[in-house]
């Protein structure tokens, strides 16, 4: 599902400031469900910079996003990464597969908290600053 592949420091970088992008809509949003699509995004697309940043591309394929936030939390030596990924993309796909769900403000402003944490992490990590 991910497989070597050299990519160019702006490639990294249009990655990232798409996750950045992902997540001021995310931010500026009073919609909870913008919000927490925007949020479930801008965490997808940090996992695709930090696997760009390791020379790693995801093949798209049936459980890919599982896949790239594995690798974020590994690369970032955080195992919370993995379980607030998981409650994500469980509620994503229950909106998504089960006709919907209730996605209150105080989740999403939970996942915007987590995703602050997680943002300065890639920074840290892909040694770039906001």
């Amino acid at each position: 599902m991910l497989v070597k592949f050299k990519f160019s420091p702006s490639q990294i970088n249009r990655y990232y400031d798409s996750a950045l992008k992902d997540f001021d809509i995310a931010d500026k949003s009073e919609l909870p469900e913008v919000r927490f699509r925007f949020s479930y995004d801008c965490l997808i697309k940090l996992a695709i910079t930090v696997c760009s940043h390791h020379g790693l591309r995801v093949k798209a394929r049936q459980g890919h996003h599982v896949e790239l936030i594995k690798q974020l939390s590994t690369f970032l030596n955080n195992q919370d990464i993995l379980a607030m990924a998981e409650d994500m993309r469980s509620k994503r796909n229950y909106d998504l597969y089960g006709g919907g769900g209730i996605i209150s403000s105080k989740e999403t402003d939970m996942y915007l908290s987590f995703l602050k944490g997680v943002i300065k992490r890639v920074n840290k990590h892909i040694g770039r600053l906001m």
